[in-house]
Formats: structure tokens, C-alpha cells, sequence
């Protein structure tokens, strides 16, 4: 079905400033430099770029991934800096060093109440922006030497709290919690667990405090404003947040209240995690402020959208199977997805698929995301997700809550720290080791080369686990996720922070495995050129890629017109096959620190986009200026049978088998017939390809011809609300790095099933 919903006016005064702090550069999300993209990690700052503070980078080199960011940028750095107590008073790596600094900065964080505003909470700086950042040099060397073999990641945020703790709990109930555990603790003389639960009490009583300011402020607008309707605001803002302050919350309003305060709260420390299933969070808050007649539809739906709009960069889940597992789907699924129908724009939102799902929220789902046509909601497979779950060793307890918590991840909600989507093997680079091992020792064999190739992924894979775990031997003292852990299942409990060991019962290591199409086109290539017709030897090869094909046209081509994964072609297709399995079967056979196998993902977050010319050209025709493929999907214009052959490639994997690989797929607008309803379309390709085993669909419907005139008139109005779902991620696209705008235009513009 399509609804038609409009903004009131409160809403539209929302919805206008979100829209200047996106389009003025006050959300922008930076990375250090190429090396970040492509590795996960740089040996300079340990996160996302920061705009002060003593790891910042050099800001002519930062790449701008678009307005991602939950910060408002408001051009200034963070005043107090120098006053910092790790300042002051000196620098250590433990928590409670950590925590005097987090509570510092929070109660010199500005209160900040927007008109209009009934839910609040923003911040202007992250924490790394004022504290230093960094893992001592023993670790740096790992990194350094994980880099050169092709591996490389941080250890940061990207899991999924569960926000029923702190729901049913409020701050003053997580208070009580340190307090109880840390008495448990003092009895058996464990002193390092009563100092980790000391440094939560000061950050938690510093959370506190920031409420009651907020409590402040709104009493001091409330009294002095004139007109009513602001008033009204002032007023709402100020008894929620007063509410809130230690009790749990006890209204619709006090919940989402809560739910954006932790996001605040969180997100100072780290930008990435996920929230879980906002339909799950708020139905018992809905349902009983319906039955006192205090809440009604359409209001519940207003103060979603001003959840979203206060940052945009919330993943929220709707939809999927209860613990029961039947249809989880109520209200709330749709007052969520409704709530993003009415305002658009960029979002992070997931509906979760399953084969028993509401007919109905499914069509309207899917009709969302054809009409506004910034993938958003993300169309993921919650059967697919569960079972990929239960394959790696969850319970059935904590598999049935899983959540889609990021660009191409999922997360068992509040029962696991996966360290996920920022961990990289580039595996070209263990292939080019392997073509110049292949040449130096007159290899004329496909096995031995293919031998050759598994062991030098293993050098890559094992020196990426040595990386790892010393990181996670660090993690907790250098930056522990305090406020995430208040809503996690065992770090409280268990006096330790949920980056530590055994803080909580889940601790796979997740690895997003960039180029497998390019090595998959390559390896096909080279078995038929190199080792079956002998047409080329490995030494013409690798000096042909060396000068980027220079010369070498006629050689390039030969490559290049190989067979291409992504248009249903078996013999490329097992190759498909055999690469991926081996990579997952060589990380699943590495273990980290914390007990748990390393499960290899099919994706990268952006560096497809600047590996290229960092690698240089490879055995698939590919030239070195050219991006690589784009996680599992085909290397741009190079699946030219059509979308359903491509499907059919891409869905011969088994997607429960690894964590994660989204299906990224630009429609354009003609590609919907006249009169037809985009949603009953969009259903048919989407139930289809879940069916056949996919886990996730990114998709656009976006003429790229319009996106190209954009490039070339930057300041043309016309263009500057133009999203786009990036890779797992939406974002103006005006907004976006010039490389990202390049790469994005290269894709594949289908207009039919046939193209």
C-alpha cells in the first residue's frame, strides 16, 4: 500500500535544519587518508578522523565520506582541551583515567535545545577530538607489518547494545548496578574489576548531570518564551527530560528521549554502532501511553522522525521474527518506517525479511524505498542473518534477537562485541605475491599456483590475527566502550568492559575482504591465458600490469574479454565459489584471544574507491586508476547479461556462510513502467532474491546521467538534495569526496531486467 503522510509544521522547521547541517558540511564524516580506507587502519589516528586533539590528521589529506556524521560541527574545536584532567593531571592508558576525561568533557559539553525541539540531546565534538588516541608503538609495529601483506583494522564500536537495559533500568537503576557488582567484587578482592566499575560510576554520574542541565535549560526557555506552541515544546522537553534523570523511562516521549540521550552519550566515544529493533524498544511504551489516551498514531510517528532527524546515522531494525520466531512485525514497524516515508532524506534503517513477514508492511517497505530511492530502508534477510549466526556458534537464545546494525553487519542485539566492519584483507595482494612466486620459480601448474596462492592468504590472515590480538590485548585501557557496556549482557556483571576478554558471551572477529571479484576475474583469467592455452607466460604478466598495460593493449584485452563473474557463467562462478571458501575457511580456522574464530564478510566500506592506484592494475584488464569491485558485486560494466543472470551469480554463494554481503543494485527511474507501483516491484525482486539465499539489498533509483550534470555544476540548487545509498551507508551525494562521486557514476544504470 502507499500512504501519503505530510509534515506538520513543527516538523517542517525540523526537518529544514537537518537539512542545512547536511548540506553545510556540519555532518561531514572524515577518514585519515587512502591507507584508512583501504586497510582499516593508517598508524595514525586509531578511529575516524578528528578535528583537533593530538592525533589529528593532516587535514589536506582527510576524505570526506559525506554527511554520516552524528556531530553538528560547529567550527570551533573543543574549548577546554588543555584542561583535560589526562592533561593536567597525566596521561594513562586505563579507565579510570579514561572515565575523569569522559566526564570532563561531557560537563563541558554545551547544552544545546533547538526550537521546535521535544526530543534533544546533540554534541559538537567527539572525545578523540581532546583525548589522546592512539595504541602504544609495540602495536603500531604489527599494524605496519599486517599492512604490507594486505591486512590491516581498528578495534572500534560496530556492535549492538541492547537499549531494553537501560529502557527498564534508567541511569539511576544502571547506577545501582555498578554499585551492587562492584560490592560483589570488593568481597573476592578483585581490585581490577572494582576500578573498571569505579570508572562506570564517573561516567555514569557525569551522564546524570548532563540530563539535569538539560532540565535546566528547558525550565529557563519554557519560563521567558511568549509564543505557545514553542511553549509547549519547552515544557514537554523539560518534564521528560526531569523524568529521566535516574528513574526509567515511563512514557512513549521519556523512551525515545532516553533512546537519543544514549546515542549522544555513545557516540562521543565512538561513531558505529548499531541500535537494535526499534520496534521491539517501543511497542510496550506505545501500547500503554495508547491505553491511558495520552499517545496517539500519528504523534508516536512525529517523534520518530525527530529521533531521525536529530542525527540520520541511526541503525534501526523493523521487522523480522520474535523469540518465538513468527512474525515479530507490530505498530511500531510501521509507525517506523512511516516516520522515515514522511521526511526521506538519509537514513540507516533496515526492514528485516523473513518467508512469514507481514504481506502487507513488506509491499509498503519495499514501496518506501522505491519512491524515495536512496535505499533506504536497507532490504536485508533476517533468515539468512539467524542462520549465518547459528553457524558461527550463537544459542538459539541469542540468535532469534539479531539486528542489521550496519553498512553490510548484523549483530546478536546487546550478546556481542563482533568487532565488525573494520577489520580489512585485501586480497590482491596475496595474489600478486603469489603470480611473483609463480614466475620466480618457473611454476607452470594451475595447483601449484592455486597452492601457492592459499599459502601467502594465509600469511595475510595470520598476520592480521597477530595484529588483532595484540589490539585486544590493549582495547579496554586504550578506549573502552563505557557507555556501550551499561547496555550490553555482562560487563557489568562481570566488572570489565565489553572490549575487555569475557565481558561478553559472543567475541567473533569479523573481516571484510576487499577485491574478490577483481581476484575472481584475475585467477579465471590467468588459468586460462597462463596455465591452460600458455598464450602468455607470468613474467610477461607481471611486467605488463607493472607499467599499467603500457604497450600492451592487444594483452589487455586479452585478459580483459576473459568470462566475468556476475553473468551467470558456472566455470567463473565456481571460481567465485572457491575463492570465497577458501578465505572463509582459513579465517574460521584462526582464533582471537577471546576464544572465537575470525568470519570473513564480503564487502568494504570504501576502499574499493582508492584501491586501485594504490595496488595497481591486476590480471583481470583492470588498469590502475580504475576502482576495484565494490564487495561482492561485479566489477563495474562487466555483468552485461542483465540483472538476473547477475543475481544468479551472486546468489550461488551461500550467504549464511559469511558475515555479511550486500547486493548493491541503481535502477533507473524508467525502469518502473508508467502507472506501476514502484513497491509491488521492488517486493517481486526483492522476495525473489531473498529466496534464492541473498542477505541484503542496497538499492538506488537514481538516473546517473543527472548525477554526472551534478558533478559538473556543484552549485546548481537542483542537485543539492540528491541521496544516495553509497555502499552500506546513504549520503548527499554533493556532500561526497570527489573519488566517491566518480566511482558511484561508473555503476551500472539498469533500466530493465534485460539490460
Amino acid at each position: 500500500m502507499t500512504i501519503k503522510i505530510c509534515k506538520n509544521r513543527r516538523l517542517e522547521k525540523l526537518h529544514e535544519r537537518n537539512l542545512f547541517l547536511a548540506q553545510n558540511h556540519k555532518r561531514d564524516l572524515y577518514v585519515d587518508n587512502p591507507e584508512f580506507l583501504v586497510y582499516h587502519w593508517s598508524g595514525k589516528a586509531a578511529a575516524f578522523s578528528p578535528a583537533t586533539g593530538e592525533t589529528a590528521s593532516d587535514a589536506s589529506e582527510r576524505i570526506n565520506c559525506g554527511d554520516h556524521n552524528c556531530r553538528v560541527d560547529n567550527g570551533n574545536p573543543f574549548p577546554f582541551v588543555n584542561e583535560m584532567p589526562s592533561k593536567v593531571n597525566g596521561f594513562s592508558y586505563d579507565e579510570n583515567n579514561f572515565a575523569a576525561d569522559y566526564a570532563f568533557f561531557l560537563d563541558h559539553t554545551p547544552v544545546i535545545i533547538n526550537p521546535h525541539e521535544r526530543i534533544v540531546g546533540e554534541f559538537n565534538w567527539q572525545l578523540d577530538e581532546a583525548r589522546f588516541f592512539k595504541y602504544p608503538d609495540e602495536n603500531q609495529k604489527l599494524g605496519f607489518e599486517a599492512r604490507k601483506l594486505g591486512a590491516g583494522g581498528i578495534s572500534f564500536t560496530h556492535t549492538c547494545p541492547d537499549l531494553s537495559i537501560g529502557l527498564e533500568l534508567g541511569w539511576g537503576g544502571i547506577l545501582n548496578k555498578i554499585k551492587v557488582n562492584r560490592v560483589k567484587f570488593q568481597k573476592n578482592d578483585n581490585q581490577k574489576s572494582v576500578e573498571y566499575l569505579n570508572a562506570a560510576e564517573v561516567v555514569c554520574n557525569a551522564i546524570i548531570r548532563f540530563i539535569g542541565r538539560y532540565v535546566g535549560e528547558a525550565d529557563v526557555l519554557e519560563r521567558s518564551e511568549t509564543d505557545p506552541e514553542l511553549k509547549e515544546s519547552y515544557g514537554i522537553v523539560a518534564h521528560s527530560c526531569r523524568n529521566i534523570i535516574t528513574q526509567a523511562p515511563s512514557s512513549f516521549v521519556e523512551a525515545v528521549q532516553w533512546i537519543n540521550f544514549f546515542q549522544a552519550f555513545e557516540r562521543i566515544i565512538g561513531h558505529g554502532n548499531g541500535y537494535g529493533r526499534l520496534d521491539q524498544l517501543l511497542i510496550g511504551f506505545y501500547n500503554a501511553d495508547v491505553n491511558k489516551n495520552i499517545m496517539a498514531h500519528e504523534y508516536a510517528r512525529d517523534l520518530v522522525a525527530e529521533l531521525y532527524l536529530k542525527y540520520g546515522g541511526n541503525y534501526f531494525s523493523f521487522g523480522g521474527r520474535n523469540q518465538e520466531l513468527k512474525d515479530a512485525t507490530n505498530e511500531m514497524s510501521w509507525i517506523g518506517i512511516e516516520a522515515y516515508d514522511m521526511c526521506g532524506g538519509y537514513n540507516q534503517l533496515g526492514a528485516m525479511w523473513h518467508s512469514d513477514i507481514d504481506k502487507n508492511f513488506w509491499n509498503y517497505a519495499c514501496d518506501v524505498v522505491g519512491r524515495h530511492g536512496c535505499g533506504a530502508p536497507t532490504l536485508v534477510n533476517y533468515d539468512v542473518m539467524r542462520a549465518s549466526e547459528l553457524r558461527s556458534g550463537y544459542s538459539e537464545e541469542d540468535s532469534w534477537n539479531i539486528a542489521y546494525s550496519g553498512c553490510q553487519w548484523y549483530c546478536s542485539v546487546g550478546k556481542e562485541y563482533n568487532d565488525q566492519d573494520l577489520n580489512s584483507l585485501v586480497l590482491v595482494q596475496p595474489m600478486q605475491r603469489a603470480m611473483q612466486h609463480t614466475a620466480d620459480f618457473g611454476l607452470e601448474k594451475w595447483d601449484d599456483f592455486w597452492g601457492v596462492y592459499c599459502n601467502e592468504v594465509n600469511k595475510t590472515a595470520n598476520v592480521l590475527v597477530d595484529f588483532k590480538n595484540d589490539t585486544y590485548k590493549w582495547q579496554h585501557k586504550v578506549w573502552p566502550e563505557i557507555v556501550t557496556s551499561f547496555c550490553m549482557h555482562g560487563p557489568i556483571e562481570n566488572g570489565r568492559d565489553v572490549t575487555d576478554v569475557r565481558a561478553v558471551a559472543n567475541n567473533y572477529t569479523s573481516v571484510n575482504v576487499l577485491g574478490v571479484p577483481n581476484v575472481v576475474d584475475s585467477m579465471y583469467a590467468m588459468k586460462e591465458l597462463v596455465f591452460q592455452q600458455k598464450k602468455y607466460s607470468m613474467h610477461e604478466l607481471i611486467e605488463a600490469i607493472a607499467t599499467n598495460w603500457d604497450k600492451k593493449e592487444l594483452m589487455r584485452r586479452d585478459f580483459l574479454n576473459q568470462p566475468k563473474f556476475g553473468n551467470d557463467i558456472d566455470s567463473v562462478d565456481s571460481m567465485a565459489l572457491l575463492i570465497s571458501k577458501q578465505v572463509r575457511e582459513l579465517l574460521e580456522s584462526k582464533h582471537n584471544i577471546k576464544g572465537f574464530h575470525f568470519r570473513p564478510s564480503l564487502f568494504q566500506f570504501m576502499g574499493h574507491t582508492y584501491a586501485g592506484v594504490m595496488l595497481g592494475a591486476t590480471p583481470d584488464g583492470r588498469k590502475a586508476e580504475e576502482p576495484l569491485a565494490h564487495g561482492m558485486n561485479p566489477m563495474h560494466g562487466r555483468n552485461t547479461e542483465g540483472i538476473l543472470p547477475t543475481i544468479r551469480s551472486f546468489c550461488k554463494l551461500n550467504f549464511a556462510e559469511y558475515q555479511g554481503g550486500s547486493f548493491q543494485i541503481e535502477l533507473h527511474p524508467s525502469f518502473f513502467p508508467d502507472g506501476e507501483k514502484r513497491g509491488n516491484i521492488v517486493e517481486l525482486f526483492a522476495t525473489n532474491f531473498f529466496e534464492l539465499g541473498g542477505v541484503q539489498i542496497n538499492l538506488n533509483v537514481v538516473d546517473i546521467n543527472t548525477l554526472k550534470k551534478a558533478m559538473e555544476n556543484p552549485e546548481n540548487p537542483e542537485y543539492r538534495n540528491i541521496v544516495v545509498k553509497v555502499t552500506g551507508y546513504s549520503a548527499h551525494f554533493m556532500v561526497m569526496d570527489r573519488k566517491f562521486q566518480e566511482e558511484f557514476v561508473k555503476r551500472v544504470n539498469y533500466t530493465s531486467l534485460i539490460n
